[in-house]
């Protein structure tokens, strides 16, 4: 992981409760492990925003885009960060196929089985981070573990059943 020293790092995330209109128990569950482990370790530096971290943020979507409000942890606001939710559209429908799958499978399918699943959905999470780390290029440095988390609460904003 990259250096998390300094303030390039995120003290504070949450959804708009507004844009996230369903949860079951395991997204809830997945929502929460993503936020506890982003808070534990990160790394992010917004290149062209005011003011110096650590950040607080609010994600949502807006208009089709992820919208990440980012705030000086004092409260002062420093902008936000938009991001075309178009290029996520096919890898966020088969991180939810997988999921779904592995969710079915930890209930009743052998631990082989639920290995095999298991590789496939962190091999899809794993392109999905890399994928948000080419779009944040230019605006916002972080690293593959932060992109990784950040795709996970980008999910959950997705969620519309």
């Amino acid at each position: 992981m990259a250096d998390v020293g300094g303030d390039h790092r995120i003290v504070a995330v949450e959804l708009d409760e507004r844009t996230v209109l369903w949860r079951n128990a395991d997204v809830e569950q997945e929502r929460r492990v993503a936020i506890f482990d982003l808070l534990e370790g990160n790394l992010f530096r917004p290149l062209d925003l005011p003011g110096t971290g650590p950040w607080r943020l609010t994600l949502r979507v807006e208009d089709g885009r992820l919208a990440m409000d980012v705030t000086q942890d004092g409260g002062q606001p420093a902008g936000t960060i938009l991001l075309g939710l178009a290029p996520f559209r096919r890898v966020v429908r088969e991180y939810f196929a997988i999921c779904d799958s592995y969710y079915k499978a930890i209930r009743n399918a052998s631990p082989s089985a639920i290995e095999t699943i298991d590789m496939a959905r962190r091999g899809i999470h794993n392109s999905a981070a890399d994928l948000l780390m080419e779009r944040l290029d230019g605006k916002v440095e972080t690293d593959f573990d932060t992109a990784r988390r950040l795709f996970t609460l980008i999910c959950v904003l997705h969620i519309r059943q």
